[in-house]
């Protein structure tokens, strides 16, 4: 509240005493000054109050109300506000895809008719966003309504189709369907691209783009989790969606009790020194399960048995051992620099996750040694209640993946313009 100046108030008092006995005197002006007087204040009070709400539902929506603050220990920034947005994007937001413009190629626009296959790998994000995208009530089939619109192109199709397959004739084949989308509908050329977005979970996807500048330049790339130098990723414009792979349902997960190892890690150290340094450190650490190739059990089973499991930035950083270690339990630790944590303006991943800088590797088990038992049992409880982002279905539901990720992209709605 403001300070009250007390000589400012008495001088108030004095003249209002005043204004009483000069109506005493004059009857006649005592009824009609006094309805003057409570209209007036009636007035204030109205402005005063209706400025505290403002103020107050401002400073709400900026994370300061006091009201909506939440725990330090809590996994998100403040779930209140995030709940209330996610509201609003279900209820207004809306995306049109763009029709197959060539029968020959429907497959390539199309949903994957069985995103579900294992051989999917880094490419499951990619096809469930569009999977889950047609089965939910964002779509409108009235583009005039639409907040974004979808280029439903698939590069991992494009691949692995014998017509196209290389990577001059994929960038050949996606300037070429982007022209005729501009000369068939007139909303590419009404924004110049900027509210128009394409999906990708490879790094032949930038490259895709090369022939059409606009197209790169402008339009939102929905990529799997990438970094912040990533050739042709622009953070600012672009979004960051989880890459995860097709996993069983895991149920029921290993409680930390039963979790015998403190690390675990499997994978490639070509193209990695980050890599190479840890196996070359810790892969005889008999407390440390690292490995510069497949373990000699089962590769699910080094996220179930540990309490922390590594990310470690390889030829890049889009791999699905985050995901995994969320899915199995397993506390990540992030090791990649410049990396574009999926959802991170609205999860609070240091109350899940440890992030440690990659040239860090030799400080990496006292690092970890030193977390609390509490902490870590914090941060486990965090993990268990943000698994349910991480997860992708068919039909959409809660906060899955898919909306997770509809989100981040109802976000970039109309927050840029092109510049002529």
């Amino acid at each position: 509240m403001p300070s009250v100046d007390l000589r400012t108030t008495r001088r108030r008092s004095t003249k209002m005493k005043a204004l009483f006995l000069y109506l005493k005197k004059r009857p006649k002006l005592k009824q009609g000054v006094f309805l003057a007087m409570v209209f007036l204040a009636a007035s204030s009070f109205l402005w005063v109050a209706t400025s505290l709400l403002r103020n107050t539902h401002y400073s709400s929506n900026l994370g300061l109300s006091p009201q909506s603050s939440l725990s330090d220990s809590s996994p998100y920034h403040s779930f209140k506000l995030f709940a209330a947005d996610f509201k609003d994007m279900i209820r207004s937001f809306k995306i049109y895809v763009y029709p197959t413009n060539s029968s020959s190629f429907a497959q390539i626009f199309d949903p994957h008719p069985n995103p579900f296959d294992p051989k999917m790998g880094n490419y499951f994000s990619e096809h469930m966003f569009k999977l889950a995208l047609i089965e939910s009530p964002l779509i409108t089939h009235n583009p005039e309504e639409a907040d974004l619109y979808f280029l439903p192109f698939s590069v991992n199709l494009l691949r692995n189709d014998p017509r196209v397959h290389s990577e001059d004739a994929i960038s050949e084949f996606v300037a070429h369907y982007t022209n005729e989308i501009s000369q068939g509908f007139p909303f590419w050329n009404a924004s110049m691209g900027l509210d128009h977005f394409y999906a990708c979970c490879h790094s032949v996807c930038r490259e895709a783009m090369a022939k059409h500048n606009a197209l790169r330049n402008n339009a939102i790339q929905l990529t799997c989790s990438s970094s912040y130098f990533q050739r042709f990723y622009v953070a600012h414009k672009d979004v960051s969606m989880p890459q995860v792979w097709p996993r069983p349902p895991q149920q029921t997960l290993n409680p930390p009790k039963l979790r015998d190892k403190l690390v675990f890690f499997a994978g490639r150290v070509q193209n990695s020194i980050v890599r190479q340094q840890l196996v070359d450190l810790w892969g005889n650490d008999t407390h440390m399960d690292i490995f510069s190739e497949n373990p000699s059990y089962p590769y699910e089973e080094g996220f179930k048995r540990s309490k922390y499991c590594l990310h470690v930035k390889g030829y890049e950083v889009n791999t699905a051992r985050v995901s995994d270690a969320i899915h199995y339990g397993c506390v990540p630790v992030i090791m990649s620099n410049y990396y574009e944590l999926p959802f991170a303006n609205v999860l609070n991943w240091t109350t899940f996750s440890v992030i440690i800088n990659h040239n860090e590797a030799a400080s990496l088990k006292k690092t970890l040694l030193s977390i609390t038992k509490k902490t870590y049992l914090n941060m486990y409880r965090n993990l268990l209640s943000v698994r349910r982002h991480f997860v992708w279905h068919k039909t959409p539901k809660g906060y899955d993946s898919f909306h997770m990720t509809a989100y981040q992209l109802w976000l970039k709605r109309g927050s840029q313009r092109p510049s002529f």
